[in-house]
């Protein structure tokens, strides 16, 4: 049964589902090379589109087949059905024409996934830029910068908003989730606007967790790891699903415990492994059905961490750190929802209600930018005189020392309150719809103060000294409504259309009321700065059946998320406020299974036409940023997926993505001049990426299964920055992990050994330089670990 957007995940099997969507035919390799080679992406091409044609040849052999008088038996390589509600509405994913990959449950297990970073290998095109605990930029298809989130997170039906931060940017601190007792995750690629609304224009990422059930079950799952050079980790997982009222009320409950072992060492505090963690948290789910027609959800979840900074300083060495203070992070995310299914026979009835509270707390090292200060010319400049005496430098050098080290202190809460209603037609009629109403409102507080750390410890010095407090409240407010509709023209061509009206309003109030006035930092009263737009977005498509194994579509679409305001010191009036960006994309796809669907291969081109984008800029005296609209880019880009089962118990899965995202205009506009220029490519994008990964269950006895699986992943390099003194180029890279383990046959319990990062690769995530020591830092993967993980259901 289909419950409104609630999916049911169908296997025909019983061998473990594979995923059809999350594959393509790569040759995994490292590169130096800055661009790929043209021989590679035409042959990548190629290969897509002579596997498009393909099923209907074997289409006909089928045919003729039948006529013949022979039966066609379902093999044993024959891939599992994954059904997805990505449209609002429940459909297999290889019919949904649209670029979609799922990354199923079994999967996550054998990736071992803890978090989205994990998994992001599995999809063409989606990027991770992680800067630390609870610091990730999320991008698909190139569409990357500051500003608010270029790609929807969703935690079933609710809206998971990052925190915006002093400078604006919610799209850098998207929060970190525990990925324990999940459904599938559904990864849409390519704008999003009419179902999915603001901040979707790359793309959206829907993690679906399992609802309780009328069954009496549970799960245990326990993790022990070690890092090359670091400490060691662990983790406790436990699920337990009760039917409190049989078929009327039933009840799900989850909880996890992760210490995270440390690999980074601060060599000026004289401090090992100093970004160790501890992470936990839970779930508690309940489900009540009054009728067969009505579903009531009700979750809530609460997850904490306690973390240091996993940045490092590459001019020092690896994993080398050298902060003059310690750089704690703490997060505290609680997100509360209730979710009303009510099938009225010709449609289906979806309202859902969503609280969202983040209160988040980290520590940046604000010394050695203090210490630009240190200079004759400061002192001459802050004293008003043409030049400093021997004693007036002395006393200008004491002031300046005597606010080191400095410590700044971001902390924040984030409360986001969502409501959508909507109805989505039943069955599978001449016209299929969905038409709803949606509302948010987003309250954000956000305080920024510098204080002294002890040199010796680099803990912050208690009470608190503060010199210096910049204060924001951040309100955002939206409002839509959205239709989608599709005409089943014929049997074989369907015609998509949607509309999405939708109004925001945004209020910046800040001061500064603790002034420094060093950096030039002044006293600032409280002030308002308000920025509004109302808008549509559309979207059209068109998709054909050329047999049953065979489908191509073309999609036209846009998207765009909120502009805002800058509460920055000293900022003019023409840039205190700053609009929506907005996008075009255009898109053509093909989606295929051949020999009996023991072959999956999926193919979609795009371009993207992006207008009007957010630049983040800096004031003259490089201590605020903000940010503004300037300049255009083209993305063209190619996504290929493969997924192949040769015999039974093997899967090969692969995916290959290239995007070449330029700038079309120059950045620069009547109130600001960027860095980009036309022809500039846009940071942290790489140019080509792609997997491919070996997956082998076999039997051991009748009790016993075995597993093996390896994964091979490539991320090509990319700059850091469109131009510059210190835009930087961050190599491309190559990891292997490895697992293996034994399962029972029933499925209850099962154990393994993996390797993660096989080779040891200094896989760097970001990467930045500057001209103030320690001049480099970046975040990375984490060395070679290996780990052991054992589970038990019942």
């Amino acid at each position: 049964m289909t419950i409104g957007g609630e999916a049911i995940v169908t296997s025909t099997h019983t061998t473990p589902p594979g995923d059809p969507m999350t594959a393509t035919a790569m040759p995994v390799r490292r590169t130096t090379s800055r661009h790929p080679r043209n021989t590679l992406y035409a042959s990548m091409l190629l290969a897509g589109f002579a596997s498009a044609a393909t099923p209907a040849l074997y289409a006909q052999e089928a045919s003729d087949a039948a006529s013949s008088g022979t039966t066609s038996v379902k093999s044993p390589q024959t891939l599992d059905s994954v059904t997805v509600t990505a449209s609002k509405r429940a459909t297999l994913i290889e019919k949904t024409p649209m670029a979609i990959s799922a990354v199923t449950a079994e999967q996550l297990k054998d990736l071992g996934a803890v978090d989205i970073k994990d998994y992001a290998a599995q999809v063409p095109g989606l990027r991770i830029q992680y800067s630390g605990p609870g610091a990730s930029r999320i991008s698909l298809r190139g569409v990357n910068s500051s500003g608010e989130a270029t790609v929807g997170v969703y935690y079933d039906e609710t809206p998971v908003a990052g925190s915006v931060g002093v400078s604006s940017d919610a799209g850098g601190r998207s929060p970190d989730m525990e990925l324990f007792d999940v459904d599938r995750i559904e990864v849409l690629r390519g704008p999003q606007g009419t179902l999915y609304g603001a901040s979707s224009m790359g793309g959206a990422i829907r993690i679906l967790y399992n609802k309780p059930t009328n069954e009496l079950e549970g799960q245990v799952q326990l993790g022990y790891e070690g890092t090359d050079g670091g400490d060691p980790s662990n983790s406790q997982q436990l699920m337990l699903n009760v039917p409190i009222v049989k078929d009327l009320l039933s009840a799900r409950i989850t909880g996890y415990n992760r210490d995270i072992g440390g690999y980074v060492d601060n060599t000026f505090l004289g401090i090992k492994n100093i970004n160790s963690g501890k992470s936990r948290g839970g779930k508690l789910q309940l489900r009540f059905t009054p009728t067969e027609d009505v579903t009531l959800d009700l979750s809530h979840s609460r997850g904490t961490t306690d973390a240091y900074s996993s940045t490092w300083n590459p001019s020092f060495g690896d994993y080398v750190q050298r902060s003059q203070v310690k750089l704690p992070y703490q997060d505290d995310t609680q997100i509360d929802s209730a979710t009303l299914n009510w099938d009225l026979g010709f449609a289906t009835l979806t309202a859902n209600s969503s609280y969202q509270k983040r209160s988040s707390t980290y520590v940046s090292d604000d010394s050695y930018y203090v210490q630009t200060y240190r200079t004759a010319g400061q002192c001459a400049s802050q004293t008003g005189v043409a030049s400093c005496d021997s004693t007036q430098l002395a006393s200008w050098y004491d002031y300046v020392d005597s606010q080191t080290p400095a410590a700044l202190i971001h902390d924040g809460v984030t409360r986001d309150r969502t409501n959508e209603v909507r109805l989505t037609s039943n069955g599978t009629q001449l016209i299929d719809w969905t038409v709803g109403i949606f509302n948010e409102n987003r309250d954000n507080y956000i305080a920024s103060e510098d204080t002294l750390a002890d040199p010796t410890t680099g803990i912050i010095i208690t009470p608190w000294d503060l010199f210096y407090r910049r204060q924001i409240w951040d309100k955002l407010k939206q409002k839509a409504v959205f239709g989608e509709a599709t005409w089943h023209a014929t049997d074989r061509l369907n015609l998509t259309a949607g509309l999405r009206w939708y109004d925001y309003d945004k209020t910046v109030t800040g001061t500064t009321d603790i002034p420094w006035d060093m950096i030039g930092a002044t006293y600032k009263p409280l002030s308002s700065v308000n920025a509004s737009q109302k808008g549509w977005l559309k979207k059209f498509t068109a998709d054909y059946n050329l047999t049953e194994d065979a489908m191509v579509y073309a999609t036209v679409a846009d998207g765009f998320r909120p502009g805002g305001a800058n509460q920055v010191i000293g900022l003019a009036d023409n840039l205190t406020a700053y609009k929506a960006d907005s996008l075009w994309n255009y898109e053509i796809g093909a989606k295929t299974s051949w020999f009996d669907r023991a072959l999956f291969v999926n193919l979609a081109l795009y371009q993207i036409d992006w207008d009007d984008m957010q630049v983040s800029g800096r004031t003259l005296n490089g201590a605020f940023s903000f940010l503004s609209n300037a300049g255009a880019a083209r993305l063209r880009g190619s996504e290929l997926e493969v997924t192949w089962r040769p015999l039974s118990g093997l899967e090969i899965t692969s995916n290959f993505n290239y995007v070449d995202a330029k700038l079309t205009e120059d950045q620069v506009s009547d109130v600001i001049n960027g860095a980009g220029r036309e022809g500039d490519v846009v940071p942290n994008i790489p140019r080509t990426s792609g997997m491919v990964a070996a997956a082998y269950r076999f039997g051991l006895s009748s009790a016993l299964d075995g597993m093996v699986r390896l994964d091979d992943t490539y991320v090509g390099g990319s700059y850091s920055l469109f131009r510059g003194t210190y835009n930087t180029y961050k190599d491309s890279y190559n990891t292997v992990n490895f697992k293996t383990g034994v399962e029972s046959t029933d499925g209850k319990w099962g154990a393994y050994l993996y390797v993660q990062n096989l080779t040891n690769e200094v896989a760097l995530n970001q990467y930045t330089r500057s001209s103030t020591p320690p001049y480099t830092s970046a975040t990375s993967l984490r060395p070679r670990t290996v780990g052991v993980t054992v589970n038990y259901s019942f």
